[in-house]
């Protein structure tokens, strides 16, 4: 038996660093919502727990005994007592270090996937998550949610945004979550209320380790129809939120090709 599932691309709509947890961790307090495209996982029954990747940015991945997939697996075939494994392809579509959850869906996708191919309860992946990162429970759920903690305490939301238009534009630079958050500067500017009065407070330290996301953020709000525009996470992807498909498709059409773009809507 063969399953599919989608690593969903993760958006951020505000992000704001309160402090650190005493864990070290930052403290952060987020809305994250969901984009209905991303990277593609199949799993095959198999007698033990193997990953092959293909697509885009499969080259990009150049560990992959060390994938999210594969440790996520390898949780679950513990935490259940299951002896039985599973074959992965991964289909890499999403760039990696890009702020929009990448190897964090590719793993909670990896926990549904074998949630149902092992017969396991769903509670099992739900202890699991928070132990593969911080993201990695918000994208277990794969819907638009609040996040505080280190953002894997998670609270509902509707926001009544689903089948919104919604573009991806990175400049093609990675740019990890470690640098990010060693260069904000430590101000806590104040809580998350609604999200379209906050802010990503990693945005500055982000530009400032790559400046094209400046660019990319002034160019997506110069967009015809752009009601929304920020960047996600810890950078260097940003997006725009439309008004109409056309118009999202129309600023799609027009990012440059040196860019990576994702046109796609929310969960």
């Amino acid at each position: 038996m063969t399953l599919s599932d989608i690593g969903y691309a993760k958006l951020n709509l505000a992000l704001h660093v309160r402090g650190k947890l005493p864990d070290g961790r930052h403290r952060i307090e987020t809305i994250f919502v969901f984009c209905t495209d991303g990277d593609v996982l199949t799993a095959t029954a198999a007698d033990s727990i193997a990953l092959e990747v293909d697509g885009p940015f499969a080259s990009a991945l150049t560990d992959n005994d060390d994938n999210l997939v594969l440790r996520a697996a390898r949780a679950l075939q513990s935490q259940g007592g299951v002896r039985n494994g599973a074959h992965f392809r991964l289909t890499k579509y999403l760039p990696v270090a890009s702020g929009i959850g990448g190897g964090s869906a590719d793993a909670a996708a990896a926990l549904r996937l074998l949630t149902s191919l092992w017969n396991l309860e769903p509670s099992l992946s739900e202890v699991i998550a928070p132990s593969l990162g911080s993201d990695v429970p918000a994208c277990l759920l794969a819907r638009s949610c609040r996040g505080t903690a280190g953002g894997e305490t998670l609270n509902s939301e509707d926001l009544g945004l689903t089948g919104l238009p919604v573009l991806l534009v990175n400049p093609n630079v990675a740019l990890s979550t470690g640098p990010v958050f060693a260069a904000w500067d430590g101000v806590d500017r104040g809580p998350l209320g609604e999200w379209r009065e906050g802010r990503n407070d990693l945005e500055r330290p982000a530009t400032g380790l790559v400046p094209e996301i400046a660019v990319v953020l002034d160019w997506l709000r110069s967009r015809t129809g752009a009601q929304f525009v920020r960047m996600s996470g810890s950078g260097a992807t940003c997006f725009a939120m439309f008004d109409r498909v056309e118009s999202r498709d129309s600023a799609a059409a027009a990012v440059p090709s040196h860019w990576w773009r994702l046109a796609s809507q929310l969960r």
